[in-house]
């Protein structure tokens, strides 16, 4: 009696289906759930950079004139600057000395 050393064509042909079939169910539901993250992750950047913003105003006496004014001290973000994973830039609104959640 001869033993088997391999797979045949139609063992791999059903693997490769039950592959693609657990694929096709679990990419959708992947990709639902990453834009409420990459949003999430965004306001969580949003609310830090703010925390800054007003660490600033503590330590110099003064709101910063722009987000660069915190942004290039490492003091303040030693880190760099967060990037939203959306790929928008956070704008700085001078009037409220904030970043507004639905500026970016």
């Amino acid at each position: 009696m001869q033993s088997r050393k391999g797979f045949t064509l139609v063992e791999l042909m059903i693997v490769v289906l039950i592959l693609g079939a657990l694929a096709a169910m679990a990419i959708p539901r992947i990709m639902v759930g990453a834009g409420p993250a990459m949003i999430n992750a965004c306001k969580t950047n949003v609310g830090m950079m703010n925390r800054q913003i007003d660490l600033y105003y503590t330590n110099e006496g003064v709101w910063p004139s722009a987000l660069i004014d915190v942004t290039k001290d490492p003091n303040y973000l030693p880190e760099g600057v967060p990037k939203c994973p959306l790929e928008t830039a956070y704008n700085y609104d001078t009037t409220l000395h904030r970043i507004p959640e639905h500026s970016h």
